[in-house]
């Protein structure tokens, strides 16, 4: 029974504001997802780089392998 007026108590009580108020979660998640934003345009960037840079060793590669076939030094 103690158990039961404590949880009415409880439920009846005045309930604290919490700390954050709507629009700054709003705020908040607007800077997130800008920084998101940047983020997927900088990945983008850089996996199109490392593209470049393997395409340019592997030909680099190619014509290094066709010079020592062409000089019989295989």
């Amino acid at each position: 029974m103690n158990n039961m007026i404590k949880l009415i108590k409880w439920l009846l009580a005045p309930s604290k504001k919490p700390t954050l108020e709507t629009n700054d979660l709003y705020s908040k998640l607007n800077q997130l997802e800008a920084r998101v934003e940047v983020l997927e345009e900088e990945n983008v960037g850089l996996t199109n780089e490392l593209y470049r840079v393997e395409n340019s060793l592997d030909a680099r590669i190619d014509i290094l392998t066709g010079e020592k076939w062409m000089n019989r030094d295989v």
